[in-house]
């Protein structure tokens, strides 16, 4: 077969990888980040892409699709936004939801809790586990397979527990323990 029949991938063509799951799959989300992403996806699908598709349409009747900038572009972002839509789809099929305020007035670590620990340097910080796709480390949240969170799971107020780092073992005790109303 001739090679001008075969379609050879970009770089931008490939999947992205989704960020790793533990085994078993499992695919935690609170409530609100479920719907913030359920909203980005249906942007994409009712808004964006029927805009883009657009433009691609009238940059296509053009003429020369070589050198049009706004095609070459469109398709490139038709592309983005078509990779992002899968992607979002199949976390959403996986996603199990999870109220942390089910665990309100717990002293326990539990997907959903703020928790605030000091750690064998004398550094206190506070933190909130979340979902992998709705963590935002601006605002102190990590992933609850995090090695942080993993060490801290299932601990309680006053707990001592042992975080594994590159630079050795740490040790964190947990002085407080919140959830969200």
């Amino acid at each position: 077969m001739s090679k001008a029949f075969t379609k050879e991938k970009d770089a931008e063509d490939e999947e992205i990888d989704l960020p790793a799951l533990l085994l078993g799959g499992k695919n935690y989300i609170t409530p609100q980040g479920y719907a913030r992403l359920r909203s980005e996806l249906l942007d994409l699908i009712d808004s964006e892409r029927p805009k883009v598709v657009e433009i691609v349409h009238w940059a296509a009747s053009n003429g020369d699709r070589s050198e049009n900038g706004d095609y070459l572009y469109g398709k490139k972002r038709l592309r983005e936004i078509d990779r992002r839509i899968r992607f979002l789809t199949k976390r959403l099929e996986i996603a199990e939801i999870v109220d942390p305020g089910t665990h309100r007035g717990s002293d326990q670590v539990f997907f959903g809790a703020t928790v605030t620990y000091i750690d064998d340097f004398g550094q206190q910080r506070t933190i909130t586990i979340m979902g992998i796709d709705e963590t935002d480390s601006r605002e102190s949240q990590v992933s609850w397979v995090s090695p942080v969170a993993q060490a801290l799971l299932k601990a309680r107020e006053g707990d001592e527990v042992t975080l594994s780092t590159p630079a050795g073992l740490r040790l964190l005790e947990i002085i407080e323990v919140g959830y969200p109303a």
